[in-house]
């Protein structure tokens, strides 16, 4: 498990990195990538779509371009703090604090679930990705964006030391083991030499 893979740490993480998240973030995963793969969701105007580890709010941004049934969750106050003086404010999304492997939701509460960045923070993925799938209705997509596995064997080294990385097979057996019998995996890029990001895109197996 990487350092960052622990709650307590992800959490002191954050509350520093907010301060400068969304000048680095887009270095990663910018507009052009985000809106990517949003097109590949198939949210409509309307749909109840889950936004987990939203962080500022860069990922809610795109989805607000979609539906305006946005939920916004993350376990960093400091994360959501800046997400809720973008669009909490005004009511366009609602904000909750808690952890995308218990999640506070019924069975089937939303339309779709989104989750770009967070993923390599989780200690168990599997188990987020089940909750993805037990709050997404049937039929409904999961979506989520991660770190690609470095192909330098040193940097693949020290990244697995730091957190989550992983590659397509990696993705295809966590989806596999949560109940995931359709996905697909896109890797993206935002410059030539920038690290990777690696988008699963799922079906909720219908009942």
């Amino acid at each position: 498990m990487g350092v960052l893979e622990d709650k307590a740490r992800a959490r002191t993480f954050y509350k520093y990195l907010s301060r400068v998240y969304d000048t680095v973030n887009p270095l990663v995963w910018n507009e052009e990538m985000r809106d990517e793969a949003l097109d590949r969701t198939g949210i409509e105007q309307g749909d109840r779509v889950l936004d987990v580890g939203c962080g500022t709010g860069f990922g809610t941004e795109g989805l607000l371009q979609h539906t305006d049934d946005v939920h916004g969750l993350d376990q960093s106050v400091h994360q959501l703090e800046k997400a809720w003086a973008k669009f909490g404010k005004t009511d366009q999304v609602k904000f909750y604090r808690g952890d995308a492997e218990r999640l506070p939701f019924a069975d089937n509460s939303f339309d779709h679930y989104w989750s770009s960045g967070s993923i390599e923070y989780w200690p168990s993925p599997v188990d987020a990705i089940e909750e993805a799938r037990r709050v997404t209705k049937p039929g409904g997509t999961v979506l989520i964006v991660g770190p690609d596995e470095p192909s330098n064997s040193l940097f693949h080294k020290i990244a697995d030391a730091i957190m989550l990385f992983y590659d397509a097979d990696e993705a295809d057996r966590m989806f596999s083991e949560a109940g995931f019998p359709e996905r697909e995996h896109v890797v993206m890029q935002a410059n030539p030499g920038s690290p990777r990001a690696i988008v699963t895109i799922a079906t909720v197996p219908e009942e």
